[in-house]
C-alpha cells in the first residue's frame, strides 16, 4: 500500500491522515466511559457551549456528586487552564464535573448488554431523556479525534492516541472500521454534511490509489 502524506486537507480544515487509516469503536463494555475521569484538565469548550451548559445545569444538578456541585458553586461549569484553553470544570484535578455513574445496556448484534456503574455524561443523560437539548461539547463527541485552531483560523483536526483507549482500537480493528466513519455523527455536527461527504469522497479516491485499505 502507498503512503499517505501526514497532513490532508478537506474544504479548509487540516486533517493527520490516520483520521482515514485508523480504525476505532469506541468500547464501553471494556473502559465504562473512563475518558471522563483521566486526564488532568476537563473538555475544551467555546463560549456558546459555555452559556448552552449552563442553561442546562438545572436539569442535570441531580446527578451530579456533592463535590461536583462544590466546584460549580465555586468557579462556575467552565475555567481557563494552563494552557489559555476554556475548558470545563473538573473534581480532584481530574474528573469532568458533568460525570455521573449509572448502568448503561449496550444493544449488538448477540442481544442487549448491562454495564454496570459505567461512567456517563450528565449533559448527555438528560438531552436523551428529553430534558434538554445541548448533548455534550464538540469536543466530547469527536474525541479521539482533537480540534486545533490556529491564531490565523485554520482549523486541523489530528487523532489522540490514549493508553485508557487501547479497547477502543482494538475493537475498531476487529469490526474493520475506520476512524472517521465511526465518527461520522460528531464530524457531521461540527463541520456539516456535505463537509463529510467530501471527506468520504478523498477517502474513497485514495483507496481507489492504493493510499488505503
Amino acid at each position: 500500500m502507498s503512503k499517505l502524506p501526514p497532513i490532508l486537507q478537506v474544504g479548509d480544515v487540516l486533517i493527520s491522515s490516520d483520521i482515514l487509516t485508523e480504525e476505532f469503536c469506541c468500547d464501553l463494555e471494556v473502559c465504562r466511559g473512563i475518558c471522563c475521569v483521566e486526564g488532568d484538565a476537563g473538555a475544551p469548550v467555546n463560549l456558546d457551549e459555555v452559556m448552552e451548559i449552563e442553561n442546562s445545569v438545572d436539569a442535570v444538578w441531580q446527578d451530579l456528586s456533592a463535590s461536583a456541585q462544590a466546584v460549580i458553586d465555586r468557579q462556575g461549569v467552565a475555567y481557563t487552564d494552563r494552557d489559555g484553553d476554556l475548558v470545563t470544570s473538573i473534581v480532584g484535578g481530574k474528573d469532568c464535573v458533568f460525570t455521573c455513574y449509572d448502568d448503561l445496556t449496550l444493544s449488538g448484534d448477540s442481544g442487549s448488554t448491562v454495564v454496570k456503574n459505567c461512567c456517563l455524561c450528565a449533559l448527555e443523560k438528560a438531552c436523551r431523556a428529553g430534558k434538554t437539548s445541548f448533548v455534550k461539547p464538540i469536543s466530547c463527541a469527536l474525541y479521539p479525534i482533537r480540534e486545533k485552531v490556529f491564531s490565523d483560523g485554520t482549523v486541523a483536526l489530528n487523532y489522540h492516541r490514549w493508553d485508557i483507549c487501547r479497547c477502543g482500537r482494538e475493537k475498531g480493528k476487529q469490526l474493520h472500521l475506520p476512524l472517521y466513519q465511526f465518527l461520522k455523527g460528531p464530524l457531521v455536527r461540527r463541520f456539516g454534511e456535505a463537509w463529510y461527504e467530501e471527506l468520504c469522497q478523498m477517502a474513497c479516491e485514495l483507496r481507489a490509489q492504493g493510499y488505503l485499505q
